[in-house]
């Protein structure tokens, strides 16, 4: 693992000290000891944020080291420096107190506001090549991209530090105490890319941390890649604090696994682009659908959900889109402004249409039961409603409704000969009814 700054925080001053506006730790502030007798020293969890705070407002939202509870750790010079392909790249290392705004604009008399740490290779590392013994496991649900995700691990361990011993677990979480391993190469893992799913296998749930950190600790392994999405990664966070409580030399690194691209500051998450193409493909379907029939709609439920980026992105790369719901703008069906009145509208000037819907959008109309509400998947993720299927409902029933209103309307201004006034009142009575009744029905 790279070597990164550790400042802790400044409510410890009597460990640290303030230079050029940052808390960072006092020299000597900590006991020499041995290295067997630091590896074998346990320390409390603390499962608190690790926050830095600096001058006018600077505050860093730092990650985790296990330099925070193991000090005086030795480094060794990065092997980077003597590969011909980096060694020419001047400034190639990040510096250790290079950090990310969380909001790019800020005002210029406000404060700086929240940072996050610049990934990238430091000058200095905590492990030799020769002693390091990784781990790679993937989890959850499968995206696009994993098998290259792994391969890359494998390559860059191997060819850019110099790690020969790479294990990768099968079978998710479970693996680590079921004792399923494979040895990673590069040439084992040269042609993975070209395949799907994940080749470790992957499953959702089994998360199990003393027995994790036990297996860990029988193998030697000292570097963790999880790679997956929510759900993984409070379980990569749970074995960090297991691994430092038992104040093991131990780096456990998270790979966000996420095709709804929905980590700031980060560019793109794998398998984003992938997600948006194939969304494409789905969305012409509904187009051609839609567009063959008089006043069609085509619906389509997009994953995201929290954010709406595969929704937004399919949309603007596909230009068949009429509308597209997301979960960061809210919306109504009824009402000026209402889904329902765009819709008619756009029916008048088109004779068809297309929507778009992330599946997290919308999920506070959806009328849940407080069972379905509490029900959660393996990862520990809320379980949301179907909201393609619910809003094709709705949209379905709103139509009926306003058919049935049209032949009432008909009824009552003609007043056909074979009607009294007191059977138009009770056929414009049912209709009204029926109209009301049919979500309960359908749904």
């Amino acid at each position: 693992m790279d070597s990164n700054s550790s400042s802790p925080s400044p409510n410890n001053h009597a460990s640290t000290t303030k230079i050029n506006g940052f808390f960072h730790p006092k020299p000597g502030s900590q006991p020499a000891t041995s290295s067997r007798s630091r590896l074998a020293m346990a320390s409390p969890v603390n499962s608190d944020p690790k926050v830095v705070t600096g001058t006018a407002g600077y505050i860093l939202e730092d990650v985790p080291h296990f330099t925070d509870y193991i000090p005086n750790l030795p480094t060794y010079p990065n092997p980077l420096q003597d590969n011909p392909a980096y060694s020419v790249v001047k400034q190639y290392f990040v510096h250790v107190d290079d950090s990310v705004p969380q909001k790019v604009v800020v005002h210029k008399d406000g404060a700086r506001g929240v940072h996050f740490r610049r990934a990238g290779p430091r000058q200095k590392v905590y492990f030799e090549a020769d002693e390091v013994q990784a781990a790679i496991v993937t989890c959850g649900g499968l995206c696009p991209g994993l098998n290259t995700v792994i391969r890359e691990l494998v390559c860059g361990l191997h060819h850019m530090y110099g790690v020969k011993r790479v294990l990768g677990i099968n079978g998710g979480y479970r693996g680590f105490y079921a004792r399923n391993t494979i040895t990673l190469t590069p040439k084992s893992v040269n042609d993975i890319h070209k395949r799907g799913g994940t080749v470790l296998g992957t499953s959702r749930g089994g998360h199990d941390t003393k027995k994790i950190v036990d297996s860990i600790q029988d193998r030697g392994i000292n570097q963790v890649y999880i790679i997956g999405g929510d759900g993984t990664q409070k379980g990569a966070s749970a074995i960090f604090e297991e691994v430092r409580r038992r104040g093991l030399k131990v780096s456990v690194v998270g790979i966000p696994k996420t095709i709804d691209n929905d980590i700031p500051v980060i560019d793109k998450s794998f398998g984003f682009d992938t997600a948006v193409e194939e969304a494409q493909r789905a969305i012409n379907a509904a187009h051609v659908e839609a567009e063959s029939v008089e006043n069609g709609i085509g619906v389509v439920k997009l994953m995201g959900r929290n954010s709406g980026f595969i929704a937004m992105y399919a949309t603007l790369a596909s230009r068949d889109v009429d509308c597209c719901l997301i979960p960061e703008s809210p919306f109504y069906l009824e009402g000026t402004g209402g889904l329902y009145e765009y819709i008619e509208k756009r029916l008048k000037e088109n004779g068809h249409m297309v929507i778009v819907i992330a599946e997290g959008a919308g999920q506070e109309l959806v009328s849940e039961s407080v069972q379905s509400m509490s029900k959660q998947d393996a990862s520990g993720n809320k379980l949301f409603q179907d909201v393609g299927l619910w809003i094709s409902q709705k949209i379905r029933v709103r139509w009926l409704f306003i058919l049935f209103a049209f032949f009432s309307s008909l009824l009552l201004h003609y007043h056909l000969i074979f009607f009294d006034e007191f059977e138009l009142k009770l056929v414009y009575f049912l209709t009204l009814l029926l109209s009301y009744a049919m979500p309960m029905i359908i749904g």
